[in-house]
């Protein structure tokens, strides 16, 4: 079987299930996104590792893991999305040490989380991809129309619930409430809520 390299599309988080979201792989030569449902303390571990400006007062436990392969000569050389069962992702770290390499199973969000922190190639078989990869649609984003179109798309992957009308809005905030927003949130480890501050700036900075 033939391997697929894969790398990180981004995360997106359900407008319609409290909790939820979706790491969306994309293949590196192709245009299939392969989406995987992810919980929110992997999905800040993933965020932070991607937003370089967001650093934790004290490591996650991905980092940990990092520093203690690290101190122990441990390297992640890659990782692979190997099987498909019910929905369900399963994945193998390669790791090696003095020149052995060792097979280490582990849970998708986790092996991701960690290919990041190691800069180690994301792979998964083209048969997963075949059954599970998808296409999302995009549209041309138009003069003052705001930046919604792959969240509507990726929260098909979701059941389809009422939203949730406490969801947070930083539409009220200037940017820089935003960044003091973000500063306290680092400060506070409260992950989850700084990797959507961050998304907010992204997005107003891109216009």
């Amino acid at each position: 079987m033939s391997l697929v390299k894969l790398n990180i599309k981004g995360i997106s988080y359900s407008q319609t299930q409290n909790g939820a979201y979706a790491l969306i792989l994309n293949e590196v030569d192709g245009e299939r996104k392969l989406p995987i449902v992810i919980g929110a303390f992997e999905a800040q571990s993933i965020a932070i590792a991607l937003e370089k400006e967001i650093k934790p007062p004290r490591p996650l436990t991905h980092d940990l893991f990092k520093s203690f392969a690290d101190r122990f000569e441990i390297v992640v050389k890659q990782v692979i999305i190997h099987k498909l069962v019910d929905g369900v992702f399963y994945s193998s770290i390669i790791c090696e040490r003095d020149k052995i390499e060792e097979i280490i199973d582990a849970r998708t969000s986790d092996a991701i989380a960690l290919a990041l922190r190691f800069n180690a190639p994301i792979f998964t078989y083209k048969n997963i991809l075949d059954k599970a990869g998808i296409f999302l649609k995009f549209s041309p984003k138009e003069e003052g129309e705001e930046d919604s179109k792959e969240s509507i798309s990726v929260d098909e992957i979701f059941s389809n619930e009422e939203v949730p009308k406490n969801e947070t809005s930083y539409n009220a905030q200037s940017l820089q409430e935003l960044y003091t927003m973000l500063d306290s949130a680092v400060s506070n480890e409260d992950y989850e809520k700084a990797a959507k501050i961050r998304d907010e700036i992204s997005k107003r900075e891109e216009k």
